[in-house]
């Protein structure tokens, strides 16, 4: 059944001798421009940065038999990549009416290489999966930056990426890589990645080239959002951990095999059972036991959960963007339900609420989504969301080591407000089975009723009546 994924890890502690951070240029002359990112890209939640970590072995096999500094490598194919992303090598601008844009300064990308000399990758014990120990030592924090670099604590004349390699005394290492949210989702991270990754194995050019492109998705004039958007909202439960911060609240790491995923499928519908994907299946699931887990006083509140919904595909209408287009994609679908009949019925009414809501995504409904965010100043999103990670494939960007032991969003999300979001996570269990790890953070009080309610409902058929 599904478990509560711990780590044999949890008592590794380390620091890391970190080196001052430098700025990584273009490798060559970059345009000097600004350019205004689209209104998807910049709306308020998404205003914070990315986390994804990759870890690796030592590896005869690369050039070098093994003996390169990864630091180096990765180094020299971060400033031939900028060369063609280099609208990551400049700093964001907030414009007129909250409208960001990035400069492109070439200023570069911090960087800082560091060892963790005590640290090798066995002491991270029989699979490395979420989560990973000591991670603020492996993340790039703008106060190491050093003092000439153009940094703020706010987004605005921040840097787009921060990067830091950690060298372990077994010869693996791990990269980390946080990059703005406005800037590009997960698989334009990835695309920017594999890029990096591309050149350092010695191409001459990314295979894929990038494109801007954010006229696309911008506003019509005058803009005229034609869904309700009730991802957007004001009203939130009293109950609801959304808005608090992260010292209020504790981090659980939900596993699921592919048998628990089937398990939870079994007990639907015939119809419903064939329609329903993974993420349909685990978003409810997880929603049904987080509701019930905050218990809260009125039955007749009202519950949302947002659906983290590509704009790439053709599908039921969506847009077709370029090859190459690194932007964010994704807007929101809304799913609700009163907390009262999410506690009440089975995992089918949730699964059932979650694929209609995905299904009503179209180009129009995108379009919707930024028109809203000009007419009403780009408002925050006011509601817990959940965004499918299993199939963006940071666990196999080679630079040269292989593919990585580890590679992933980091768990512990850098946004100021962690509640909101819980991602699926593909990974291995300290046994080495494949499956989704979904990390969820609320107080600790709920934590209790959350891992009771999962339990409850992960129950044999037998001991249940239906889930």
């Amino acid at each position: 059944m599904a478990t509560f994924l711990t780590t044999s890890t949890a008592g590794l502690k380390f620091t890391v001798r970190r080196q001052p951070a430098v700025l990584v240029a273009p490798a060559a002359p970059t345009p000097r421009e600004l350019k205004r990112l689209s209104d998807i890209d910049d709306q308020e939640g998404l205003r914070f940065r990315v986390p994804v970590v990759q870890v690796y072995r030592r590896s005869a096999s690369c050039a070098g038999g093994g003996l390169l500094d990864p630091a180096a490598v990765i180094r020299d194919a971060v400033a031939r990549a900028l060369v063609h992303y280099y609208p990551l090598a400049g700093r964001l601008r907030e414009l007129e009416g909250r409208k960001l844009a990035v400069d492109c300064t070439a200023e570069g990308v911090p960087f800082a290489e560091a060892d963790a000399d005590d640290v090798r990758l066995d002491d991270f014990g029989d699979s490395v999966h979420p989560p990973l120990p000591c991670l603020e030592e492996l993340l790039l924090f703008d106060d190491v930056v050093p003092a000439t670099a153009t940094t703020s604590s706010s987004i605005a004349n921040s840097a787009v990426v921060h990067i830091q390699v950690t060298r372990l005394a077994c010869g693996g290492f791990v990269l980390a890589v946080q990059m703005s949210h406005t800037v590009a989702d997960a698989l334009g991270m990835l695309q920017f990645l594999e890029a990096v990754a591309e050149l350092a194995r010695g191409a001459a050019a990314p295979t894929v080239r990038p494109v801007w492109a954010r006229d696309l998705l911008m506003a019509r004039n005058p803009p005229r959002p034609s869904f309700p958007h009730r991802e957007y909202d004001d009203e939130v439960p009293l109950d609801d951990p959304i808005a608090l911060p992260a010292d209020q609240l504790v981090q659980g790491f939900v596993f699921f095999t592919p048998r628990d995923v089937a398990a939870i499928k079994a007990r639907l519908a015939p119809g419903l059972r064939e329609r329903s994907t993974t993420f349909d299946v685990l978003t409810a699931f997880l929603w049904k036991c987080r509701t019930t887990a905050l218990q809260l006083q009125d039955a007749d509140e009202e519950v949302r959960i947002g659906l983290t919904v590509s704009a790439c595909h053709g599908k039921r209408g969506r847009l077709r963007l370029p090859r190459g287009y690194y932007g964010n994609t994704v807007v929101l679908a809304v799913a609700v339900s009163t907390a009262g009949e999410l506690r009440a019925n089975p995992v089918s009414y949730a699964v059932e609420l979650v694929s209609k809501a995905k299904a009503e995504v179209n180009a129009e409904y995108i379009q919707s989504v930024a028109d809203l965010m000009v007419l009403r100043g780009r408002p925050r999103f006011g509601l817990y969301l959940v965004s499918d990670q299993t199939k963006i494939g940071f666990a196999g960007v080679d630079y040269g080591w292989g593919q990585p032991v580890h590679g992933g969003m980091a768990a512990m999300a850098l946004s100021p407000l962690p509640g909101m979001f819980s991602f699926l996570i593909p990974c291995k269990n300290a046994d080495g089975e494949d499956g989704i790890v979904i990390p969820i953070w609320l107080p600790g009080h709920a934590m209790d009723r959350f891992t009771e309610e999962v339990g409850n409902l992960m129950r044999p058929p037998h001991k249940m009546s239906s889930i």
